[in-house]
């Protein structure tokens, strides 16, 4: 059971594990393949054969590290460490003492909201499965420094 309006109230050290994980918005954003060199983090429009594009969901949730060994893990331990993530997610913005965004689905009720402002993946992102790992390059969006 999810506290009442947990994410105000509850550090994210201190929320429960289903409370932690309420807070995914559902972007999809950190199920796109990430290229690490040099210093660098290199984000790709590809997304991990998992996930589901039109939902922007794992489509095997609970056997995804089974089945992706390099399935991004988030946690609250580490969650300065994923400099990647977008400035929108959920996670990043309360780690920066930020509220959630009014389309967040905590806060709308749905995720309909999210992607009609375009927060999703659903729009651009393909999937592995259909990009040859020789052309991965090509699909670059956005090079971050790993800080």
């Amino acid at each position: 059971m999810l506290r009442e309006r947990f994410w105000e109230t509850v550090p994210l050290e201190e929320m429960t594990d289903p409370e932690w994980e309420a807070l995914c918005d559902g972007c999809g954003q950190c199920c796109l393949i990430k290229l690490e060199d040099a210093g660098e983090v290199a984000v790709l429009n590809v997304a991990c054969e998992l996930l589901n594009i039109g939902s922007c969901r794992c489509s095997d949730y609970p056997n995804r590290f089974e089945r992706v060994p390099a399935c991004t893990r988030l946690t609250r331990d580490a969650i300065d460490r994923f400099n990647w993530l977008p400035h929108s997610c959920a996670y990043r913005r309360l780690a920066e003492g930020r509220r959630l965004a009014g389309w967040h689905p905590l806060i709308s009720g749905n995720d309909r909201r999210m992607h009609r402002t375009g927060k999703s993946v659903r729009d651009w992102a393909v999937s592995e499965r259909d990009v040859p790992e020789e052309a991965l390059d090509e699909h670059i969006i956005q090079i971050l420094p790993i800080e």
